[in-house]
Protein backbone atom coordinates (compact mmCIF):
# COMPACT_ATOMS: atom_id res chain seq x y z
CA UNK A 1 0.00 0.00 0.00
CA UNK A 2 1.37 3.40 -1.00
CA UNK A 3 2.13 5.95 1.69
CA UNK A 4 -0.10 8.73 0.45
CA UNK A 5 -2.77 11.28 1.24
CA UNK A 6 -5.83 10.36 -0.83
CA UNK A 7 -8.98 12.37 -0.16
CA UNK A 8 -11.67 9.75 0.63
CA UNK A 9 -14.44 12.19 -0.26
CA UNK A 10 -13.21 12.63 -3.83
CA UNK A 11 -10.65 9.91 -4.53
CA UNK A 12 -8.05 12.58 -5.40
CA UNK A 13 -4.42 11.77 -4.60
CA UNK A 14 -3.07 14.81 -2.76
CA UNK A 15 0.49 13.81 -1.89
CA UNK A 16 2.68 10.71 -2.15
CA UNK A 17 5.53 9.98 0.26
CA UNK A 18 8.65 7.88 -0.28
CA UNK A 19 9.07 5.18 2.39
CA UNK A 20 12.19 5.40 4.51
CA UNK A 21 15.17 3.47 3.23
CA UNK A 22 16.88 0.92 5.48
CA UNK A 23 19.71 3.32 6.26
CA UNK A 24 17.22 6.02 7.26
CA UNK A 25 15.37 3.59 9.54
CA UNK A 26 18.67 2.60 11.14
CA UNK A 27 19.52 6.26 11.71
CA UNK A 28 16.23 6.88 13.47
CA UNK A 29 16.72 3.80 15.65
CA UNK A 30 20.21 5.08 16.54
CA UNK A 31 18.81 8.45 17.52
CA UNK A 32 16.03 6.87 19.59
CA UNK A 33 18.47 4.66 21.47
CA UNK A 34 20.89 7.52 22.13
CA UNK A 35 18.13 9.89 23.20
CA UNK A 36 16.74 7.44 25.73
CA UNK A 37 20.01 7.36 27.67
CA UNK A 38 19.69 11.02 28.63
CA UNK A 39 15.93 11.51 28.30
CA UNK A 40 15.27 8.91 31.01
CA UNK A 41 17.17 11.17 33.43
CA UNK A 42 14.87 14.17 32.90
CA UNK A 43 12.54 15.07 35.75
CA UNK A 44 8.80 14.54 35.87
CA UNK A 45 8.51 18.31 36.18
CA UNK A 46 10.38 18.88 32.91
CA UNK A 47 8.39 16.23 31.04
CA UNK A 48 5.15 17.71 32.39
CA UNK A 49 6.16 21.16 31.14
CA UNK A 50 6.79 19.81 27.66
CA UNK A 51 3.56 17.79 27.62
CA UNK A 52 1.50 20.78 28.75
CA UNK A 53 3.09 22.77 25.93
CA UNK A 54 1.99 20.06 23.48
CA UNK A 55 -1.56 20.46 24.79
CA UNK A 56 -1.37 24.21 24.19
CA UNK A 57 -0.22 23.68 20.60
CA UNK A 58 -3.04 21.21 20.00
CA UNK A 59 -5.64 23.67 21.32
CA UNK A 60 -4.26 26.68 19.49
CA UNK A 61 -3.93 24.94 16.13
CA UNK A 62 -6.84 22.49 16.35
CA UNK A 63 -8.59 23.92 13.30
CA UNK A 64 -5.61 23.14 11.07
CA UNK A 65 -5.05 19.70 12.57
CA UNK A 66 -8.75 18.86 12.21
CA UNK A 67 -8.70 19.80 8.53
CA UNK A 68 -5.74 17.49 8.04
CA UNK A 69 -7.55 14.61 9.77
CA UNK A 70 -10.67 15.13 7.64
CA UNK A 71 -8.65 15.42 4.45
CA UNK A 72 -6.76 12.17 5.04
CA UNK A 73 -9.43 9.87 6.49
CA UNK A 74 -12.77 11.57 5.98
CA UNK A 75 -14.33 12.06 9.41
CA UNK A 76 -16.69 15.04 9.75
CA UNK A 77 -14.75 18.20 10.55
CA UNK A 78 -16.52 18.88 13.84
CA UNK A 79 -15.66 15.36 15.01
CA UNK A 80 -12.05 15.98 14.00
CA UNK A 81 -12.00 19.14 16.14
CA UNK A 82 -13.27 17.08 19.10
CA UNK A 83 -10.54 14.50 18.48
CA UNK A 84 -7.78 17.10 18.68
CA UNK A 85 -9.30 18.57 21.84
CA UNK A 86 -9.29 15.13 23.42
CA UNK A 87 -5.59 14.80 22.62
CA UNK A 88 -4.94 17.99 24.57
CA UNK A 89 -6.97 16.53 27.43
CA UNK A 90 -4.88 13.35 27.65
CA UNK A 91 -1.67 15.38 27.55
CA UNK A 92 -2.79 17.52 30.47
CA UNK A 93 -4.05 14.46 32.34
CA UNK A 94 -0.73 12.64 32.28
CA UNK A 95 1.24 15.84 32.86
CA UNK A 96 -0.67 16.18 36.14
CA UNK A 97 -1.00 12.58 37.30
CA UNK A 98 1.99 10.65 35.94
CA UNK A 99 4.30 11.67 38.82
CA UNK A 100 1.94 10.13 41.37
CA UNK A 101 1.22 7.09 39.16
CA UNK A 102 4.95 6.36 38.99
CA UNK A 103 5.94 7.28 42.53
CA UNK A 104 7.69 4.66 44.68
CA UNK A 105 5.24 2.42 46.54
CA UNK A 106 6.35 1.30 49.99
CA UNK A 107 5.47 -2.28 50.94
CA UNK A 108 5.83 -3.48 54.54
CA UNK A 109 7.95 -6.62 54.73
CA UNK A 110 10.62 -7.94 57.09
CA UNK A 111 13.17 -5.68 55.35
CA UNK A 112 14.16 -2.39 56.92
CA UNK A 113 12.66 -0.81 53.83
CA UNK A 114 11.15 -2.37 50.72
CA UNK A 115 9.37 -0.68 47.89
CA UNK A 116 8.32 -0.87 44.24
CA UNK A 117 9.91 1.52 41.77
CA UNK A 118 8.66 2.17 38.23
CA UNK A 119 11.39 2.79 35.67
CA UNK A 120 11.27 3.37 31.90
CA UNK A 121 11.99 0.48 29.53
CA UNK A 122 13.47 2.25 26.53
CA UNK A 123 12.30 2.59 22.93
CA UNK A 124 8.61 1.70 22.46
CA UNK A 125 7.18 1.07 18.99
CA UNK A 126 3.59 2.15 18.29
CA UNK A 127 1.74 0.77 15.27
CA UNK A 128 -1.33 2.95 14.94
CA UNK A 129 -4.51 3.00 12.79
CA UNK A 130 -6.05 5.65 10.59
CA UNK A 131 -9.50 5.93 12.17
CA UNK A 132 -8.49 8.25 15.02
CA UNK A 133 -5.16 9.39 13.59
CA UNK A 134 -4.35 11.89 16.36
CA UNK A 135 -6.10 10.41 19.41
CA UNK A 136 -4.74 6.89 19.09
CA UNK A 137 -1.20 8.27 18.93
CA UNK A 138 -1.48 10.76 21.78
CA UNK A 139 -3.07 8.24 24.13
CA UNK A 140 0.13 6.24 23.58
CA UNK A 141 2.59 9.14 23.48
CA UNK A 142 1.47 11.01 26.60
CA UNK A 143 2.03 8.18 29.13
CA UNK A 144 5.03 6.80 27.23
CA UNK A 145 6.90 10.10 27.29
CA UNK A 146 5.92 10.86 30.88
CA UNK A 147 7.28 7.46 31.96
CA UNK A 148 10.68 8.36 30.51
CA UNK A 149 10.45 6.10 27.47
CA UNK A 150 10.95 7.27 23.90
CA UNK A 151 8.53 6.49 21.06
CA UNK A 152 8.65 5.37 17.45
CA UNK A 153 5.44 5.76 15.45
CA UNK A 154 4.57 3.56 12.49
CA UNK A 155 1.27 5.12 11.46
CA UNK A 156 -1.26 3.88 8.91
CA UNK A 157 -0.12 4.49 5.33
CA UNK A 158 -3.14 6.65 4.45
CA UNK A 159 -2.51 9.28 7.15
CA UNK A 160 1.17 10.23 6.63
CA UNK A 161 0.63 13.96 7.08
CA UNK A 162 -1.08 13.37 10.42
CA UNK A 163 1.87 11.23 11.48
CA UNK A 164 4.38 13.92 10.56
CA UNK A 165 2.30 16.65 12.20
CA UNK A 166 2.19 14.75 15.50
CA UNK A 167 5.96 14.34 15.60
CA UNK A 168 6.30 18.06 14.84
CA UNK A 169 3.93 18.99 17.70
CA UNK A 170 5.94 16.94 20.17
CA UNK A 171 9.24 18.45 18.99
CA UNK A 172 7.87 22.01 19.09
CA UNK A 173 6.66 21.37 22.63
CA UNK A 174 10.30 20.98 23.68
CA UNK A 175 10.88 17.23 23.79
CA UNK A 176 14.31 16.14 22.48
CA UNK A 177 14.38 15.37 18.75
CA UNK A 178 14.79 11.64 19.30
CA UNK A 179 12.14 11.29 22.01
CA UNK A 180 9.38 10.75 19.44
CA UNK A 181 9.90 9.96 15.76
CA UNK A 182 7.63 9.03 12.90
CA UNK A 183 8.66 6.14 10.66
CA UNK A 184 7.14 6.39 7.19
CA UNK A 185 7.40 2.68 6.42
CA UNK A 186 5.14 -0.06 5.13
CA UNK A 187 3.80 -2.91 7.25
CA UNK A 188 6.44 -5.30 5.88
CA UNK A 189 9.17 -3.38 7.74
CA UNK A 190 7.56 -3.64 11.19
CA UNK A 191 9.04 -7.04 12.04
CA UNK A 192 12.56 -5.75 11.29
CA UNK A 193 12.06 -2.76 13.58
CA UNK A 194 10.64 -5.04 16.27
CA UNK A 195 13.74 -7.24 16.02
CA UNK A 196 16.11 -4.36 16.77
CA UNK A 197 17.59 -4.73 20.26
CA UNK A 198 16.93 -1.10 21.09
CA UNK A 199 13.16 -1.58 20.73
CA UNK A 200 11.95 -2.99 24.04
CA UNK A 201 8.18 -3.29 23.54
CA UNK A 202 5.34 -2.42 21.18
CA UNK A 203 1.73 -1.41 21.15
CA UNK A 204 -0.72 -1.82 18.28
CA UNK A 205 -4.24 -0.62 17.65
CA UNK A 206 -5.77 -2.14 14.56
CA UNK A 207 -7.06 -5.33 12.99
CA UNK A 208 -6.76 -8.89 14.27
CA UNK A 209 -4.30 -9.93 11.51
CA UNK A 210 -2.09 -6.92 12.20
CA UNK A 211 -2.15 -7.63 15.93
CA UNK A 212 -1.34 -11.31 15.43
CA UNK A 213 1.56 -10.40 13.14
CA UNK A 214 3.08 -7.92 15.60
CA UNK A 215 2.58 -10.27 18.55
CA UNK A 216 4.32 -13.07 16.64
CA UNK A 217 7.27 -10.82 15.77
CA UNK A 218 7.51 -9.62 19.37
CA UNK A 219 7.19 -13.14 20.71
CA UNK A 220 10.26 -14.25 18.80
CA UNK A 221 12.20 -11.50 20.59
CA UNK A 222 10.52 -12.05 24.01
CA UNK A 223 9.21 -8.49 23.98
CA UNK A 224 6.02 -7.21 25.55
CA UNK A 225 3.04 -6.03 23.48
CA UNK A 226 -0.24 -4.31 24.17
CA UNK A 227 -2.93 -4.96 21.56
CA UNK A 228 -6.21 -3.11 21.06
CA UNK A 229 -7.94 -4.87 18.17
CA UNK A 230 -11.39 -5.16 16.69
CA UNK A 231 -14.75 -5.16 18.35
CA UNK A 232 -18.34 -6.10 17.63
CA UNK A 233 -19.82 -4.30 20.59
CA UNK A 234 -23.34 -5.19 21.71
CA UNK A 235 -25.87 -2.46 22.45
CA UNK A 236 -28.53 -4.09 24.61
CA UNK A 237 -31.89 -2.45 25.26
CA UNK A 238 -34.18 -4.17 27.75
CA UNK A 239 -37.83 -3.38 28.38
CA UNK A 240 -37.06 -1.36 31.52
CA UNK A 241 -34.63 0.92 29.65
CA UNK A 242 -35.35 4.45 28.42
CA UNK A 243 -36.22 3.63 24.81
CA UNK A 244 -36.13 7.11 23.31
CA UNK A 245 -32.80 8.04 24.90
CA UNK A 246 -31.41 4.66 23.89
CA UNK A 247 -32.36 5.25 20.24
CA UNK A 248 -30.74 8.69 20.16
CA UNK A 249 -27.59 7.29 21.76
CA UNK A 250 -27.64 4.24 19.47
CA UNK A 251 -27.51 6.53 16.44
CA UNK A 252 -24.48 8.37 17.78
CA UNK A 253 -22.82 5.17 18.95
CA UNK A 254 -23.15 3.47 15.56
CA UNK A 255 -22.30 6.47 13.35
CA UNK A 256 -19.31 7.71 15.37
CA UNK A 257 -16.40 8.33 13.00
CA UNK A 258 -18.53 7.32 9.99
CA UNK A 259 -19.09 3.97 11.72
CA UNK A 260 -15.35 3.23 11.73
CA UNK A 261 -14.63 2.80 15.42
CA UNK A 262 -13.59 -0.31 17.30
CA UNK A 263 -15.91 0.64 20.19
CA UNK A 264 -18.85 1.67 18.03
CA UNK A 265 -22.10 -0.10 18.85
CA UNK A 266 -22.47 -2.69 16.10
CA UNK A 267 -24.92 -5.38 17.26
CA UNK A 268 -28.19 -4.03 18.62
CA UNK A 269 -29.81 -6.62 20.88
CA UNK A 270 -33.35 -5.55 21.68
CA UNK A 271 -36.03 -7.03 23.93
CA UNK A 272 -38.81 -8.49 21.79
CA UNK A 273 -41.51 -6.39 23.48
CA UNK A 274 -39.93 -3.11 22.30
CA UNK A 275 -38.07 -4.26 19.19
CA UNK A 276 -40.60 -3.08 16.62
CA UNK A 277 -40.71 0.41 18.10
CA UNK A 278 -36.92 0.52 18.37
CA UNK A 279 -36.53 -0.45 14.69
CA UNK A 280 -39.00 2.26 13.65
CA UNK A 281 -37.33 4.99 15.70
CA UNK A 282 -33.79 3.99 14.73
CA UNK A 283 -34.73 3.93 11.04
CA UNK A 284 -36.11 7.47 11.36
CA UNK A 285 -32.91 8.67 13.03
CA UNK A 286 -30.68 7.02 10.43
CA UNK A 287 -32.68 8.40 7.51
CA UNK A 288 -32.42 11.91 8.94
CA UNK A 289 -28.61 11.85 8.88
CA UNK A 290 -26.94 14.02 6.25
CA UNK A 291 -24.36 12.19 4.16
CA UNK A 292 -21.91 14.42 2.36
CA UNK A 293 -18.75 16.51 2.30
CA UNK A 294 -17.06 15.97 5.68
CA UNK A 295 -15.73 19.54 5.65
CA UNK A 296 -19.26 20.94 5.75
CA UNK A 297 -20.37 21.75 9.32
CA UNK A 298 -23.80 20.15 9.01
CA UNK A 299 -22.55 16.80 7.62
CA UNK A 300 -23.35 13.86 9.91
CA UNK A 301 -21.74 11.07 7.88
CA UNK A 302 -18.69 11.35 5.66
CA UNK A 303 -16.96 8.79 3.45
CA UNK A 304 -15.24 5.60 4.50
CA UNK A 305 -11.47 5.92 4.63
CA UNK A 306 -10.52 3.85 1.56
CA UNK A 307 -12.13 2.14 -1.44
CA UNK A 308 -11.10 -1.25 -0.03
CA UNK A 309 -13.00 -0.59 3.20
CA UNK A 310 -16.06 0.39 1.16
CA UNK A 311 -15.83 -2.80 -0.89
CA UNK A 312 -15.31 -5.01 2.16
CA UNK A 313 -18.29 -3.49 3.96
CA UNK A 314 -20.57 -3.96 0.95
CA UNK A 315 -19.48 -7.59 0.64
CA UNK A 316 -20.36 -8.14 4.29
CA UNK A 317 -23.80 -6.61 3.76
CA UNK A 318 -24.40 -8.91 0.80
CA UNK A 319 -23.26 -11.90 2.88
CA UNK A 320 -25.69 -10.88 5.60
CA UNK A 321 -28.50 -10.76 3.05
CA UNK A 322 -27.51 -14.14 1.62
CA UNK A 323 -27.58 -15.55 5.15
CA UNK A 324 -31.20 -14.50 5.57
CA UNK A 325 -30.83 -10.90 6.71
CA UNK A 326 -33.36 -8.25 5.72
CA UNK A 327 -32.27 -4.71 4.85
CA UNK A 328 -34.56 -2.09 6.36
CA UNK A 329 -32.72 0.94 4.95
CA UNK A 330 -29.54 1.48 2.92
CA UNK A 331 -27.67 -1.61 1.80
CA UNK A 332 -25.49 -0.51 -1.13
CA UNK A 333 -22.75 2.07 -1.87
CA UNK A 334 -23.71 5.57 -3.02
CA UNK A 335 -22.35 5.10 -6.53
CA UNK A 336 -23.88 8.31 -7.91
CA UNK A 337 -21.10 10.41 -6.40
CA UNK A 338 -17.30 10.24 -6.16
CA UNK A 339 -15.69 9.10 -2.94
CA UNK A 340 -16.13 6.14 -0.60
CA UNK A 341 -19.67 6.80 0.59
CA UNK A 342 -21.95 4.19 2.16
CA UNK A 343 -25.41 5.13 3.48
CA UNK A 344 -26.76 4.45 6.99
CA UNK A 345 -27.89 0.84 6.86
CA UNK A 346 -29.98 -1.37 9.15
CA UNK A 347 -30.17 -5.15 8.75
CA UNK A 348 -32.50 -7.42 10.73
CA UNK A 349 -33.24 -11.15 10.87
CA UNK A 350 -29.61 -12.29 10.55
CA UNK A 351 -29.37 -15.81 12.04
CA UNK A 352 -27.35 -15.33 15.25
CA UNK A 353 -25.37 -18.51 14.56
CA UNK A 354 -24.39 -17.51 11.02
CA UNK A 355 -20.75 -16.80 10.21
CA UNK A 356 -21.48 -13.20 9.22
CA UNK A 357 -22.99 -12.49 12.64
CA UNK A 358 -19.55 -13.12 14.14
CA UNK A 359 -17.80 -10.47 12.03
CA UNK A 360 -17.04 -6.82 12.76
CA UNK A 361 -18.78 -4.38 10.40
CA UNK A 362 -16.49 -1.33 10.09
CA UNK A 363 -18.88 1.23 8.69
CA UNK A 364 -22.38 2.74 9.16
CA UNK A 365 -24.22 -0.60 9.32
CA UNK A 366 -26.36 -1.65 12.29
CA UNK A 367 -27.28 -5.29 12.88
CA UNK A 368 -30.53 -5.72 14.82
CA UNK A 369 -31.40 -8.82 16.84
CA UNK A 370 -34.53 -9.59 18.89
CA UNK A 371 -34.32 -11.52 22.16
CA UNK A 372 -37.04 -12.74 24.55
CA UNK A 373 -35.28 -11.92 27.84
CA UNK A 374 -32.08 -10.87 29.58
CA UNK A 375 -30.70 -14.42 29.53
CA UNK A 376 -30.86 -14.50 25.74
CA UNK A 377 -29.48 -10.95 25.52
CA UNK A 378 -26.38 -11.81 27.54
CA UNK A 379 -25.86 -15.07 25.68
CA UNK A 380 -26.03 -13.30 22.30
CA UNK A 381 -23.82 -10.44 23.50
CA UNK A 382 -21.12 -12.96 24.40
CA UNK A 383 -21.56 -15.08 21.25
CA UNK A 384 -18.70 -13.39 19.39
CA UNK A 385 -14.92 -13.76 19.38
CA UNK A 386 -14.62 -10.11 20.41
CA UNK A 387 -14.75 -8.56 23.87
CA UNK A 388 -13.99 -4.86 23.73
CA UNK A 389 -16.96 -2.89 25.06
CA UNK A 390 -20.70 -3.20 25.68
CA UNK A 391 -23.55 -0.78 26.25
CA UNK A 392 -26.72 -1.87 28.04
CA UNK A 393 -29.93 -0.03 28.82
CA UNK A 394 -32.02 -0.89 31.85
CA UNK A 395 -33.50 0.80 34.91
CA UNK A 396 -33.72 -2.46 36.82
CA UNK A 397 -30.95 -2.86 39.41
CA UNK A 398 -30.94 -6.65 39.24
CA UNK A 399 -30.62 -6.56 35.45
CA UNK A 400 -27.85 -3.99 35.73
CA UNK A 401 -25.86 -6.13 38.14
CA UNK A 402 -26.21 -9.18 35.91
CA UNK A 403 -25.11 -7.28 32.81
CA UNK A 404 -22.03 -5.93 34.59
CA UNK A 405 -21.11 -9.34 35.98
CA UNK A 406 -21.84 -11.55 32.97
CA UNK A 407 -20.98 -9.61 29.82
CA UNK A 408 -17.54 -10.62 28.51
CA UNK A 409 -15.87 -7.32 27.66
CA UNK A 410 -13.19 -4.91 28.77
CA UNK A 411 -15.82 -2.26 29.50
CA UNK A 412 -19.54 -2.22 30.26
CA UNK A 413 -21.45 1.06 30.09
CA UNK A 414 -24.93 1.14 31.61
CA UNK A 415 -27.37 3.65 30.08
CA UNK A 416 -24.57 5.29 28.10
CA UNK A 417 -22.50 4.65 24.98
CA UNK A 418 -19.03 3.13 25.20
CA UNK A 419 -16.24 5.70 25.06
CA UNK A 420 -12.63 6.10 26.11
CA UNK A 421 -11.69 8.43 28.96
CA UNK A 422 -8.13 9.22 30.12
CA UNK A 423 -9.22 8.55 33.71
CA UNK A 424 -10.32 4.97 33.01
CA UNK A 425 -8.40 1.96 31.65
CA UNK A 426 -9.23 1.02 28.07
CA UNK A 427 -8.80 -2.34 26.34
CA UNK A 428 -10.42 -5.66 25.59
CA UNK A 429 -10.40 -9.40 26.10
CA UNK A 430 -10.71 -12.41 23.78
CA UNK A 431 -9.79 -11.47 20.19
CA UNK A 432 -10.15 -7.77 20.99
CA UNK A 433 -6.65 -7.88 22.43
CA UNK A 434 -4.89 -7.61 25.77
CA UNK A 435 -3.30 -5.02 28.01
CA UNK A 436 -4.69 -1.62 28.85
CA UNK A 437 -4.24 1.97 27.76
CA UNK A 438 -5.05 5.16 29.68
CA UNK A 439 -5.39 5.77 33.43
CA UNK A 440 -2.78 4.40 35.84
CA UNK A 441 -2.99 0.94 34.25
CA UNK A 442 -1.95 2.34 30.86
CA UNK A 443 1.21 4.06 32.08
CA UNK A 444 2.21 0.90 33.98
CA UNK A 445 2.22 -1.23 30.81
CA UNK A 446 5.63 -0.03 29.60
CA UNK A 447 7.70 0.33 32.74
CA UNK A 448 10.01 -1.96 34.66
CA UNK A 449 8.18 -2.71 37.89
CA UNK A 450 11.26 -3.08 40.06
CA UNK A 451 11.26 -4.58 43.54
CA UNK A 452 13.76 -2.94 45.89
CA UNK A 453 14.77 -4.53 49.22
CA UNK A 454 16.95 -2.84 51.84
CA UNK A 455 18.12 -4.92 54.76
Amino acid sequence: MAIATINPATGETIKIFEPLKDAEIASKLDLAGQTFQHYRQTSFYQRSQWLEKAAIILEQEKADFAKLITLEMGKPYQAAIAEVEKCALVCNYYAEYAPSFLADVTVKTDASHSFVRYQPMGVILAVMPWNFPFWQVFRFAAPTLMAGNVGLLKHASNVPQCALAIADIIHRAGFPQGAFQTLLIGAAKVADVMADDRVKAATLTGSEPAGASLAAAAGKQIKKTVLELGGSDPFIVLESGDLETAVVTATTARMLNNGQSCIAAKRFIIAESIATEFEKLLSEKFLALKVGDPMEPDTDLGPLATPDILQDLDQQVQSAINSGGKVLIGGSPLSHRPGNFYPPTIITDIPPDSAIAQEEFFGPVALLFRVPNIDAAIQLANATPFGLGASAWTNNHQERDRLIAEIEAGAVFINSMVKSDPRLPFGGIKRSGYGRELSIQGIHEFVNVKTVWLK
